[in-house]
């Protein structure tokens, strides 16, 4: 009687051994199972504010209302912050009271060296801001000053890891340079570490004559924020420098940035207003332009 007891309570505990081995299985092919979009989490939709700098100038918050009522998730700071240039909580309070968040910032060296350092970093944490981009650097297109670069970039992105933040590194025509032979954002991509930020500016990318496609692929996980901007080849006369009215392949730049590049953040940024635009009518149609390749996924 005992004996068979004890057979009874082993061949239950076994059942539910099978059992939940079994639902764990399922849950393994379930996951093993999904495509790579429905793991890809979309990125969010930010503006470069130099898009409309002197709006901004003339107006920060009543321009950062507007962009805010245009549906972008997020802002990206190019040095102007109006009133609150002294007071980040308080920027922090009127951006979150816009439903705005900091997808990064543009700063050069010389915010991050060691007079700055912790000032910068202090303003931009209190922004909830974890990406500080190097806009533009002369020696990235140097031969002989590349080297430099890199190293700095190395450095910072050690010194900022503790911190939460991460440094990044912005590109132009120029990176796209024949150098060793690749090119020079390739060296620079190369020989920083993965933490480093590849922030593509698409424009420039295609302007140079190179596939910006490529490049996120070429270098996964590293275009943690992508520059969405159009630069039309100079022999270019039937488009416009508008997302959406151009020549660049944007649905298979997003498949490419979700799917491999890590992107969190695409930045619409707006140089050229075409047809005697105003800068927030052209950041307004190029948003839309990207929202409907976004949504046709």
């Amino acid at each position: 009687m005992r004996l068979t007891n004890v057979r009874m309570r082993l061949i239950s505990m076994l059942g539910t051994i099978v059992i939940t081995l079994g639902l764990f299985g399922c849950g393994q092919n379930e996951s093993q199972n999904q495509s790579p979009k429905e793991k890809a989490i979309t990125p969010q939709v930010s503006v470069q504010l130099w898009s409309v700098k002197d709006e901004v100038k003339r107006d920060f918050e009543g321009t950062l209302t507007i962009l805010a009522d245009m549906g972008f998730d997020g802002v990206e700071f190019a040095g102007d912050f109006g009133k609150y240039s002294d007071d980040p909580q308080a920027l922090k309070g009127f951006l979150d009271g816009l439903g705005l968040k900091v997808s990064g910032a543009h700063i050069p060296f010389e915010k991050l060296n060691e007079q700055h350092f912790f000032d910068t970093v202090a303003f931009y944490k209190a922004l909830g801001c974890e990406s500080l981009i190097v806009p533009y650097d002369a020696r990235a297109f140097d031969p002989q000053q590349i080297e430099a670069v890199v190293a700095d970039l190395n450095r910072l992105s050690e010194k900022l890891a503790p911190e939460g933040m991460k440094i990044g590194y912005h590109n132009h025509e120029q990176e796209f340079n024949d150098f060793q032979q690749s090119t020079y954002w390739d060296y620079l991509a190369q020989n920083t570490n993965e933490n480093v930020i590849l922030q593509q500016d698409v424009g420039w990318t295609t302007y140079a004559g190179k596939d910006p496609v490529e490049y996120v692929k070429r270098y996964p996980g590293r275009t943690f924020t992508t520059h969405y901007k159009v630069k039309l080849p100079d022999d270019v006369q039937d488009k416009l420098p508008l997302i959406g009215q151009d020549t660049i392949d944007w649905p298979s730049l997003i498949e490419a940035n979700i799917s491999v590049g890590g992107t969190h953040w695409l930045v619409v940024e707006q140089e050229e207003y075409p047809n005697d635009l105003k800068p927030l009518e052209a950041v307004k149609i190029s948003k839309q332009g990207l929202m409907e390749f976004l949504e046709a996924r």
